[in-house]
């Protein structure tokens, strides 16, 4: 599953703990059902839009009108009617995004320049009035005994200062989670979304992250649950604080911590626990929390299913490969998000099992589940599907397959040395010519893994220089490019070539397997880069 279809199961989920069960249609990802949930989200943003006014304005227009508790009433009604429409801007946003094609992330691009003015300027009121809140509460405490302060006082206008604190939260939420979306946006993509009118800061979404879950808004736990998505699954997937996947995971374990008497029951909170877990290499531990977090899902299927798709990573990364494709098989049968993928999951974990006949004919079901021609994945899943079911696969084949989706999917450093040592082995018992360059990068992350940078940079080279599979498996080499120039940046001395080497990654090839994928991750490293030597 992306990262991006994740996060909207794990946002709608939440959604359900407090708005109608509708909300659950856009947690199958089938297109029928996403359009829906487009339709509905357009629908609230009518009945929200009518008299638009500025929240300013209306404060000087309707504070002569009427009392001040009906003009306090009328703000906080506007300015909450203002932030769910950017909200549901937001959430289409996402759902564009999923659907990962250029012409999706140009639209989402769009839609969210329409939610950050909305954000900005109700941010800006919000402030604006807190401000005011804030100074006439000092000057009405001065003149008043300490007992009789009262936080529910009235400015002026008839606001509270209680009700502008949980409206801080509720746009702080969205605020957030747009600096997020920005953060998936492609880089060469992300400098055309920057032409049409906002940043994007990613220290500024987390913060105001975290300010949204910790107050009294209902988005709160969303919040809550935006911080664990990005800090267990963006940060170690894309690499955004470098090569290190264990950043953020203090972050998380203190969410965690702080949040597991609020919810100890909450199947999505055992979920990241099994998370943060996975990412410091417990993998039994974080199998027991994933199955706990599948038993409290037992009506909430798609939950399920996530949890089944993090099972099912664990046992590749255990090489527990019939466990695998129970998992994987599954999910084949009852997800709607991608059938062809986790078909070929199922087959190449059946072919590692042991299983050939049955891999092969799982293979062949690949191309009819085939849907989506513009989504990298199952581009990706298509054509090594059919390459295993053209040349008959052999266990030890599908086993490459299993290794080189951990690799792509950045899961080898969660594998033990013994498990990681066991791949080394079946990676060098392999002699075919087209599988050559995957082989030697494969065997470069291994001996990265293991501290071995001397045998990984080897690896690298004879990957990097493969000619002959270039066309089967076309994404090897730049992929190889950007893993030396990572090694090499480790040292001082060799930064320079380092860098370099990153560049040519990204301007040399094109039309590769998972190319955006690659662009985000040399964008973080060059970014981390001048973190540490401005340029």
């Amino acid at each position: 599953m992306s990262f991006g279809a994740s996060f909207v199961s794990f946002l709608v989920s939440s959604l359900s703990w407090m708005r109608t069960n509708d909300d659950n249609a856009m947690m199958t990802f089938e297109e029928e059902k996403m359009q829906t949930a487009c339709d509905d989200l357009r629908t609230t943003e009518k009945l929200c839009e009518s008299d638009n006014a500025g929240v300013i304005e209306t404060i000087r227009n309707k504070i002569k009108k009427s009392d001040s508790q009906r003009s306090g009433v009328v703000v906080v009604d506007r300015l909450q009617r203002q932030i769910i429409v950017a909200d549901c801007q937001v959430y289409l946003a996402v759902l564009s995004f999923v659907k990962q094609e250029l012409s999706a992330y140009i639209k989402g691009g769009w839609i969210l320049r329409k939610a950050w003015k909305m954000y900005n300027k109700c941010h800006s009121d919000i402030s604006q009035l807190q401000e005011t809140c804030q100074r006439r509460s000092s000057v009405h405490q001065e003149s008043l005994p300490t007992d009789n302060a009262n936080h529910n006082a009235p400015v002026e206008n008839g606001v509270t200062a209680e009700a502008l604190d949980r409206l801080k939260g509720s746009v702080s939420f969205g605020y957030g989670l747009f600096h997020l979306c920005i953060s998936m946006v492609p880089p060469h993509l992300l400098k055309i979304i920057n032409l049409l009118g906002f940043p994007g800061d990613r220290l500024q979404g987390l913060a105001s992250l975290m300010y949204a879950s910790e107050s009294k808004d209902m988005k709160a736990p969303l919040a809550t649950l935006a911080l664990l998505w990005y800090h267990t699954v963006v940060l170690p997937f894309f690499a955004l604080d470098g090569s290190d996947t264990h950043a953020g995971l203090l972050e998380a374990k203190g969410i965690l911590q702080r949040k597991s008497v609020v919810y100890p029951n909450s199947s999505l909170f055992m979920f990241f626990k099994g998370r943060v877990q996975r990412l410091e290499c417990h993998i039994n531990s974080a199998l027991a929390s994933f199955h706990d977090a599948l038993e409290l899902a037992s009506d909430q299927r798609e939950i399920q299913h996530v949890c089944l798709y993090e099972i099912g990573w664990c046992s590749m990364i255990e090489m527990s490969f019939e466990d695998a494709f129970r998992s994987f098989e599954r999910l084949k049968n009852e997800s709607r998000w991608s059938q062809c993928y986790y078909a070929y999951l199922t087959g190449v974990c059946q072919g590692a099992a042991g299983d050939l006949d049955g891999a092969s004919g799982v293979f062949k079901d690949v191309q009819k589940l085939f849907k989506r021609k513009n989504n990298q994945i199952e581009q990706f899943a298509l054509k090594r599907a059919e390459r295993l079911r053209k040349i008959s696969p052999t266990r030890e084949l599908c086993i490459l397959g299993v290794i080189e989706v951990l690799y792509l999917w950045k899961a080898l450093p969660n594998c033990s040395s013994s498990k990681l040592q066991m791949m080394n082995q079946v990676l060098q018992s392999l002699d075919d010519a087209s599988c050559r360059g995957l082989k030697h990068l494969l065997l470069g992350a291994i001996h990265k893994c293991h501290g071995n940078m001397k045998d990984a940079v080897q690896s690298f080279q004879m990957a990097a220089r493969d000619e002959y599979g270039r066309q089967i498996n076309s994404y090897v080499q730049p992929y190889s490019f950007y893993e030396l120039g990572c090694v090499l940046l480790a040292k001082p001395e060799t930064v320079g070539k380092g860098r370099s080497l990153l560049l040519q990654a990204k301007e040399d090839f094109t039309g590769y397997d998972f190319e955006n994928r690659l662009h985000v991750r040399i964008h973080s490293a060059l970014a981390s880069l001048k973190e540490v030597v401005p340029q």
